[in-house]
């Protein structure tokens, strides 16, 4: 029976059934011939809204942004650097990690000589990192990033582990202590040199002062007096702060455990022989003490603390990271007391707190 009303001859009714001829709109609009529309307008700009146009096809134009298309975000770049909570919150677990390093070094010292201490810290943290790259099947870095893997080896894996030690055997952790003092200022150069970044005025005016606070309390603390290992402690701070900094600009291109990792299995053909040969020649006394301090320098300062610390770096910026760092020698005080047996001055809560104020201003301070 004829209904007045004609089969579409393109074959596409827009979802809508028998799309009649002409005279009623059906609130859609009226087609170029006076019919009614099948279906919604065509956008004039041409941005692709995902739907068919008249003709059956798909219409053509700039596809929207990525999170518009998933529904996962409004299509708007970030603006500029922000507060990363947990940015901070991972670099502020690995500042503890390191705080725990020379109390665990004096640990170890117990029972290991110094050069035995450092090759098994970096072999078995080397044997740790190799077995989370297999059973994660990583693949091998870029050929452009092995150089920068091995300043990180160089300075984090085998430098700054190395001559700290060598220090610790006739320097207090007190005294120690001076070189992460320093280490924030440095790492925060060596940043703007290698990298590029530029910190305010402000920035460096509070980084300076939190130096300052802690150089000043730990020289203290030590008596005032310098010794013999001063050099290897210097030595440490430079190469470390270019190892901090190296890996921080590559945790931005690879995940920050990733870079630890493949810096430690670079430097396995290194620390493996010269464990074996170290163990044959340095006395060894396995006492409790001396284990519990080579499992930890091995698996939380150098592999757990250094991921964590370059995923932070990684997320709020080498300069701010590392001005967390200005809190380290005073947890290491206060383990030096539970862990050693040291002794504070009524002056620690003072420098806490001027410290702290430091580390606040160079969170809030442009980078």
């Amino acid at each position: 029976m004829d209904t007045g009303l004609r089969q579409p001859e393109s074959g596409t009714d827009g979802g809508l059934g028998q799309t009649p001829e002409s005279g009623t709109d059906n609130g859609l609009g009226q087609t170029p011939d006076g019919g009614a529309d099948s279906g919604p307008h065509r956008p004039e700009s041409g941005t692709d809204t995902g739907l068919r146009g008249p003709d059956g096809g798909v219409a053509s134009g700039p596809r929207l942004p990525r999170q518009v298309r998933r529904g996962t975000g409004t299509g708007t770049a970030k603006s500029g650097p922000g507060p990363h909570p947990g940015g901070l919150l991972q670099a502020a677990l690995g500042v503890v990690a390191f705080s725990l390093t020379f109390p665990a070094t004096a640990w170890g010292l117990e029972g290991f000589g110094p050069w035995s201490l450092v090759a098994a810290r970096s072999a078995l943290a080397a044997v740790i990192a190799g077995g989370c790259l297999l059973a994660l099947r990583v693949p091998l870095p870029a050929r452009a990033h092995w150089a920068g893997l091995a300043v990180v080896g160089a300075g984090v894996v085998i430098g700054f582990p190395l001559l700290t030690t060598l220090a610790l055997r006739t320097s207090t952790t007190a005294h120690a202590a001076v070189v992460v003092g320093l280490l924030p200022l440095t790492t925060a150069a060596f940043s703007a040199l290698r990298v590029g970044t530029r910190p305010s005025r402000t920035f460096w005016v509070a980084a300076l002062a939190g130096a300052a606070a802690v150089i000043a309390f730990t020289v203290q603390q030590s008596g005032g007096a310098l010794t013999g290992a001063d050099a290897y402690l210097f030595g440490a701070l430079l190469i470390c702060a270019a190892g901090y900094t190296e890996g921080g600009r590559l945790a931005g291109v690879m995940p920050g455990w990733q870079v630890i990792g493949w810096a430690l299995v670079l430097c396995l053909p290194l620390s493996l022989p010269g464990a074996l040969l170290a163990l044959s020649y340095e006395p060894v006394h396995p006492t409790v003490h001396a284990v519990l301090g080579v499992l930890w320098v091995a698996a939380g300062s150098q592999f757990l603390g250094l991921v964590v610390w370059y995923r932070g770096m990684a997320a709020v910026g080498i300069p701010r990271a590392s001005q967390l760092q200005l809190a380290q020698p005073l947890l290491t005080l206060v383990w030096s007391v539970l862990l050693l047996g040291e002794h504070l001055t009524p002056a620690a809560p003072l420098t806490a707190a001027a410290v702290l104020v430091c580390i606040a201003v160079t969170q809030r301070a442009r980078v």
